[in-house]
């Protein structure tokens, strides 16, 4: 079978495996001695946006205004995901909060890095990379501030954004 990214995109693939890989691959980190789990799952995300705005975009400007549609939108094409969002805009930050996330599903005792890590990683990038040729929104991940990994109900992760635009 010779797929392209485009098709792949375009398929109802299940993120089943995914989340398995990435729990796998922590412990392969852990075990080998690699350092900086966060940072590789952020990295992780960065490339995966990177990749997947080639192929799809919601929209081609993205500010303050319409940046609580945009990660809505992105979380429901791509992670079939609802969520909840906050913009804090004296203390800069967007909140997100996904009762489903795709890559947390189970409470998982040996894990110290939440697989949501490249959630959050892929929807900055994905917005910085739309508005790269616009000084506009920039959003940067902050943390992981509950996740389904570590017993939580839900997945919530925080956002610093500069900028804001019109």
């Amino acid at each position: 079978m010779n797929l392209t990214r485009e098709d792949l995109i375009q398929s109802d693939a299940t993120m089943n495996q995914m989340r398995n890989m990435v729990y796998h691959l922590q412990r392969f980190m852990k075990i080998n001695g690699v350092s900086e789990t966060r940072e590789n799952l952020r990295r992780m995300g960065r490339n995966i946006a990177r990749t997947y705005v080639k192929y799809w975009k919601p929209i081609d400007h993205i500010n303050l205004s319409n940046v609580r549609d945009v990660i809505t939108t992105i979380y429901k094409h791509i992670l079939n995901s609802s969520v909840s969002i906050e913009i804090d805009k004296p203390n800069k930050t967007i909140t997100v909060q996904d009762n489903d996330c795709s890559l947390c599903k189970y409470h998982i005792n040996d894990i110290d890095v939440a697989g949501c890590e490249i959630i959050a990683a892929m929807i900055s990038e994905f917005i910085t990379y739309i508005n790269k040729e616009k000084s506009s929104l920039i959003l940067e991940p902050l943390n992981i501030l509950e996740s389904r990994t570590f017993g939580h109900k839900s997945c919530i992760q925080s956002f610093k954004f500069e900028g804001g635009g019109v």
